[in-house]
């Protein structure tokens, strides 16, 4: 199916009829909306385009096609929010495969330290959104996997609403802060005892690495799995509903 979409050639920013039947079938999250909910996403993937610059690095060529794709998918995680969610920054930048970022600290003795990570995707508070192509598709193709770099990245970019990933987004007014500290904390630290003892995991380990990544990969898994955050963290997956005013598991079997 996504043989289908990146076969397509086009103009502009409207995703066509037959490359927006294709991105429908092959992305999960997209193939559960009813048509309505998909003829909006269809428009806010535009409006997208229309705002922000898809482009590529390390040599990658961005076409059309991969331009609706990774538009289509951030715009999941605000199809009930708003686009100005994600005002402030313009450009997301896909490499072909991971990517390498340096850096440095002081340890206590003042010795400078180097270091260089391989990541896959990247978020920078008021800055660009970074993009593996090769892990952009290979967790949208994959929809049991429950990984979706792109919905990850996007989740940490609300996240960041704030002023850090820290896992506590900007809640709607009626939403209780205190009951999300309480619940995401619980669930979190829940989670770093099944990392500890072995036992079963709702989604990837990497989720364990802080409340923000938490949140993030659990948004990828409520999105592409929800029946997996259901399972595991129901009031969790209540929560999430809410902020995204989405309910994936309801539409699923529905």
């Amino acid at each position: 199916m996504l043989g289908r979409l990146f076969g397509q050639g086009g103009r502009g920013l409207e995703i066509p009829d037959e490359a927006w039947s294709a991105l429908s079938s092959a992305l999960a999250p997209v193939a559960r909306y009813p048509a309505g909910d998909r003829d909006r996403l269809r428009h806010l993937a535009g409006r997208f385009l229309a705002d922000k610059t898809i482009e590529g690095a390390g040599g990658l060529e961005i076409t059309l096609p991969m331009q609706w794709f990774i538009a289509t998918q951030a715009c999941i995680p605000i199809l009930n929010l708003d686009l100005d969610l994600y005002d402030g920054w313009y450009a997301v930048v896909v490499y072909p495969g991971e990517f390498h970022v340096s850096s440095e600290f002081v340890d206590e003795a003042g010795v400078v330290h180097e270091s260089t990570r391989s990541l896959v995707g990247e978020s920078w508070d008021r800055g660009p959104v970074i993009l593996s192509w090769e892990h952009t598709l290979e967790g949208a193709g994959d929809p049991w996997g429950g990984s979706n770099v792109v919905i990850h990245e996007f989740a940490h970019k609300l996240d960041m609403l704030n002023g850090t990933a820290n896992g506590m987004p900007p809640l709607h007014r009626d939403m209780d802060r205190s009951l999300w500290t309480a619940v995401f904390s619980a669930a979190f630290e829940e989670f770093g005892l099944r990392l500890d003892t072995g036992a079963p995991l709702p989604c990837d380990e990497y989720a364990g690495e802080s409340p923000g990544e938490f949140f993030a990969v659990l948004s990828e898994v409520f999105f592409m799995r929800p029946e997996a955050i259901q399972a595991f963290y129901p009031q969790v997956y209540r929560l999430l509903g809410t902020y995204y005013r989405q309910d994936p598991a309801a539409t699923e079997s529905g």
